[in-house]
């Protein structure tokens, strides 16, 4: 692996979002995850993202400040100049890690420099059209189960959180938590359901992804005692938030791809109720670090086992397998293999 370490790698974050976001913004995060940790061990990273952006690495921007944060800005604009902004300058990198979905992919036979791309969800069954015409490219998916079975996947590589913004507690909390965007795909009328069978306060924290959604399913139950909803939160303000929380409420309707809020919640020692979807079954162990569930009814079932779940065996499921430590390595693995496959192609002039 040494031989690599010299290799210039670009990560391509999004630029909805600053990297890393204030509070939401899944993709950044994981983006600045992926760069932080490569420049930790000794790799040569270039961070394009945009120019607000806080890294260790060297930053390459175009785009003063998300197009989410700034509602002056086109998103496509923004999107269309901060991805060409890579994509001309390629031959200065011997691989690009696309953290920002298929539009990069239509670079892809116009430059030499190999793209990595990170599917981190599909958003519509349409932008498979593209991925499926440039299925000869090199990707990696972020659970085993948000595959698609037409993709070359060169491995798994779950994504990894920060510990250090993650203080462990073994004490629980008292009330139940929502923590993700605010939208029916998540589930949070799901989440206000189960409180109010069980008898316990829930406190939902994220942004209103769906307004409509918002207003006719979530604000009506709004207390401000026994439902509260307090926005989005950052790091700290999350940190905080866990120490409250007696079990993490997350009852997905759609298959889960990953779920980020799942392992920020077990490493500070916080079990996570989550229906049995997509990724929930690999980042969760059933029993161990919390319960999936099929139905609310199962869920209401499960808030009344939470202490038999070991909070110190959530932390160390996160430390042995969601770390950043964890996903680098994983990454280091797949850099590899895409370098001897492009090594193999220039000698065989294939």
């Amino acid at each position: 692996m040494l031989e690599f370490k010299s290799k210039r790698i670009a990560v391509l974050s999004p630029v909805a979002w600053r990297t890393p976001p204030r509070a939401y913004g899944a993709w950044e995060t994981v983006a600045s995850n992926i760069a932080e940790g490569l420049v930790s061990y000794g790799w040569d990273v270039t961070l394009f993202a945009t120019k607000e952006s806080i890294t260790k690495a060297k930053l390459q921007a175009v785009i003063e400040k998300g197009y989410e944060e700034d509602k002056t800005q086109i998103p496509k604009v923004c999107e269309c100049l901060h991805i060409s902004e890579v994509m001309e300058r390629a031959g200065e990198f011997d691989l690009i890690h696309n953290n920002f979905d298929y539009v990069p992919l239509t670079y892809s036979k116009l430059i030499e420099t190999p793209i990595l791309t990170t599917i981190h969800g599909f958003s519509s069954p349409e932008i498979l059209k593209v991925y499926h015409k440039y299925k000869d490219g090199y990707y990696v998916s972020i659970s085993d189960s948000d595959r698609d079975k037409e993709l070359p996947y060169l491995a798994t590589v779950y994504n990894g959180i920060d510990l250090s913004n993650i203080t462990y507690r073994d004490k629980a909390g008292d009330k139940l938590v929502f923590l993700g965007r605010i939208h029916a795909d998540k589930g949070t009328h799901l989440a206000i359901e189960v409180a109010k069978k069980y008898g316990k306060d829930l406190i939902i924290a994220g942004i209103i992804q769906d307004q409509g959604y918002f207003d006719e399913l979530v604000k009506p139950h709004i207390n401000d005692s026994s439902i509260q909803y307090i926005g989005a939160v950052d790091p700290v303000q999350r940190n905080a938030l866990f120490n409250e929380a007696y079990a993490i409420i997350h009852l997905n309707t759609i298959p889960e791809r990953f779920g980020l809020v799942m392992a920020e919640s077990m490493a500070a020692g916080v079990p996570v109720i989550a229906a049995d979807l997509g990724s929930c079954r690999e980042v969760i162990l059933d029993e161990q670090t919390g319960y999936l569930v099929n139905n609310v009814e199962e869920a209401v079932q499960a808030v009344g086992k939470i202490d038999k779940i070991k909070r110190r065996k959530c932390r160390e499921h996160v430390e042995e397998n969601f770390s950043i430590e964890c996903m680098v390595s994983g990454y280091e693995k797949v850099y590899e293999e895409i370098f001897r496959r492009e090594a193999e192609k220039k000698f065989t002039g294939s």
